[in-house]
């Protein structure tokens, strides 16, 4: 007669711990896990409050205050509280409402000729054509580093006439051009920012043009692609990407125009000191002292630079119906 023994009561206690140790190594490194990810968080989040959230929020709290006077303006100015009253000034204001479509023209300018002109150099560096590379990029890209006041003054001194050599040149020539006019300031203005960006947006494009594998443009080569039609269908969807990055980013600085208007406005009577919503925003501040209004301005201009950064985000990143299927 053989009889079983029961199991090793050490083994079945080793048994009913195993699940308990991985479950506790499990939430030992999700532990591990959540203080990596706050270690490289907190300075970006540190950076984001000081430099966004709380700015932001003290031009939300300004924007319901006003500086009052009792009575017939005699006495002590008293803050008060004003609700949406200076928004409702802010967008009730043609002034405003005008420098809002001014700047919005100005994008739909400068936005397609940055892009495009930054695309096409990156493309013609990166197909080979253009010899002393190198020496090519330098070039393009020196203009960014001249800081956009002393840009400005540059162009400012080139559309002066009397004083521009460009000028003189054209009026030997018998062509007037007057640069600051009435129907030239805006795309004045727009060949200040080209000058001063297309560079370093070409680099950004070049540097991603890099990343494309060269197997995929050697096949497209195989079929009989040429150069042009390499560059449109290959190489510019694969650097999508890049597109969407350099027209967002593009986009919220020109809604921010102020340096080259503001400079140019001292030679020129077709810009007036409320020409953008950021010349608004500096002339109700530092001009009229009305900070609310300046704060309500500001803000006004936040929703539609967030507004149209989503839309140009939602737009450019659809999906296309071949990539659908």
């Amino acid at each position: 007669m053989t009889t079983t023994s029961p199991p090793a009561p050490t083994t079945r206690a080793a048994d009913e711990t195993a699940p308990v140790r991985r479950a506790r190594a499990r939430a030992s490194a999700r532990r591990r896990s959540l203080m990596a990810c706050g270690v490289l968080m907190t300075p970006f989040l540190i950076l984001l409050v000081t430099v966004f959230l709380i700015p932001v929020g003290t031009a939300v709290w300004l924007s319901f205050f006003s500086d009052d006077q009792p009575g017939l303006g005699f006495g002590a100015e008293r803050t008060v509280f004003v609700g949406l009253r200076s928004y409702t000034a802010v967008l009730t204001d043609p002034t405003f409402l005008r420098s809002l479509g001014l700047v919005v023209l100005y994008c739909l300018i400068y936005l397609p000729l940055l892009v495009a002109g930054a695309l096409a150099l990156a493309l013609l560096l990166d197909s080979g054509v253009v010899r002393l590379r190198a020496w090519a990029q330098l070039g393009l890209f020196l203009p960014h580093a001249v800081p956009g006041v002393i840009a400005a003054l540059i162009w400012l001194y080139l559309y002066t006439p009397g004083l521009s050599p460009v000028v003189d040149l054209l009026a030997k020539g018998d062509l007037t051009i007057d640069f600051l006019g009435v129907h030239t300031v805006l795309p004045s203005i727009v060949n200040i920012a080209l000058w001063s960006n297309l560079g370093y947006n070409m680099v950004i494009f070049y540097a991603a043009l890099q990343a494309v594998p060269r197997e995929v443009i050697e096949a497209a080569v195989v079929d009989g692609a040429g150069p042009v039609r390499t560059a449109l269908q290959v190489k510019t969807p694969m650097v999508r990407s890049s597109i969407v990055m350099v027209a967002m980013f593009t986009l919220i600085w020109a809604l921010q125009l102020f340096t080259e208007p503001m400079l140019l406005s001292q030679s020129s009577q077709m810009i007036n000191s409320r020409f953008s919503p950021s010349m608004y925003i500096h002339d109700a501040a530092f001009t009229r002292n009305n900070y609310g209004l300046a704060a309500a301005a500001s803000v006004v201009l936040l929703l539609c630079t967030i507004a149209l950064s989503y839309g140009v985000t939602r737009w450019t990143n659809r999906t296309r119906p071949e990539e659908a299927r």
